[in-house]
């Protein structure tokens, strides 16, 4: 490992992580460079090597913890709140969602345009997409939907949580709580049987 000074102990691999995923938010791919996140962070390019092998490396690590982050803990802090409400998953799951930090959407957003052109981040995406689809798919079967009705309604509900991530990017106005609670209720109405009359 290349080391071209003392190591700043206080860094650590998630810390240099973190901040590469802060920078990617707002410069995209290209603009995560060992050099420049040493520089923001006032420590050597040795603290990075002493953490990471390579920027390839650091990349792997940004993805794995985005999809921690954005994913798995937020699946975690549902399933820990489950009360016997079939409907209180969903109406988390959403309010958690839509009304995170414009960060963590700007995130989103410069992930999937990462992911147009790196295979390991489009390997990523998809899974984390899969994964999320069925996660919500399954919040809507106990409402009574049936299988293939909840999975094209978490495909909706997954398509408009992409659309605000890009119309916050661009600092349109968050979503209000009434029309999360709309949003819900929309997600969760079961057309009735035809009865034949």
């Amino acid at each position: 490992m290349a080391n071209s000074g003392p190591v700043d102990e206080s860094m650590t691999r998630q810390r240099w992580t973190d901040a590469a995923l802060a920078v990617l938010a707002v410069g995209g791919i290209d603009a995560v460079k060992v050099e420049t996140l040493a520089t923001s962070l006032s420590v050597t390019k040795g603290s990075f090597y002493w953490h990471f092998a390579d920027r390839q490396d650091l990349l792997t690590a940004m993805l794995e913890r985005w999809e921690e982050r954005a994913t798995t803990r937020i699946i975690g802090e549902i399933d820990e709140t489950v009360n016997g409400d079939p409907i209180e998953p969903l109406r988390r799951l959403v309010h958690l969602v839509f009304r995170a930090d414009p960060p963590a959407g700007r995130v989103e957003t410069a992930i999937r345009a990462w992911a147009t052109t790196d295979e390991l981040a489009a390997k990523t995406l998809q899974r984390v997409d899969a994964r999320r689809l069925t996660y919500v798919a399954g919040l809507l079967r106990p409402l009574g939907h049936t299988p293939a009705s909840a999975r094209r309604r978490a495909r909706l509900l997954y398509r408009a949580m992409i659309g605000e991530f890009l119309w916050r990017t661009a600092d349109g106005p968050a979503i209000t709580t009434s029309d999360l609670a709309d949003l819900v209720d929309l997600l969760a109405w079961v057309k009735p049987p035809d009865d034949g009359r």
